[in-house]
């Protein structure tokens, strides 16, 4: 009796906590010569995702084959379970992300901020993670 009731507990559980499922697959596209993107690539792994690097000298194809407005480019282009993640975006934004599933293209980190995963340098202020859309919202602060 109490194996049938653990086993019923475990299956319930199961059920309620996908954090413990396997994180999805990631594809980040880079360019060669980047080492930051490595950098970055590494922190991701370090914090759970499943990740593929592919080098690429045509970051802008594949920026408008996905539609990332100038206004969000960041170093490079990651794809995660239906979204688009562009920069260094802290792994915590994409766990948002991903938890949350907002209806969003994705999320971006614009630029090249000091002190971000894979960035050398110092954080100055917060970073600013934006909904990539026609409009600038803001998805978080980190």
């Amino acid at each position: 009796m109490l194996r049938n009731l653990f086993l019923a507990l475990a299956t319930l559980l199961g059920a309620y906590v996908p954090a413990l499922a396997e994180p999805p697959a990631a594809t980040m596209y880079v360019n060669p010569q980047c080492s930051c993107c490595q950098g970055h690539a590494n922190y991701l792994r370090q914090n759970g995702f499943n990740l593929t690097v592919k080098e690429t000298h045509d970051m802008s194809l594949i920026r408008r084959q996905h539609g990332i407005p100038a206004k969000f480019q960041g170093c490079h282009i990651m794809l995660i379970d239906g979204y688009v993640v562009e920069g260094h975006v802290p792994a915590s934004a994409i766990k948002k992300l991903l938890a949350e599933r907002p209806n969003i293209k994705g999320i971006s980190l614009p630029g090249m901020p000091d002190g971000s995963p894979g960035m050398t340098g110092v954080k100055t202020e917060p970073f600013k993670i934006y909904e990539i859309s026609d409009e600038a919202k803001v998805f978080t602060v980190e």
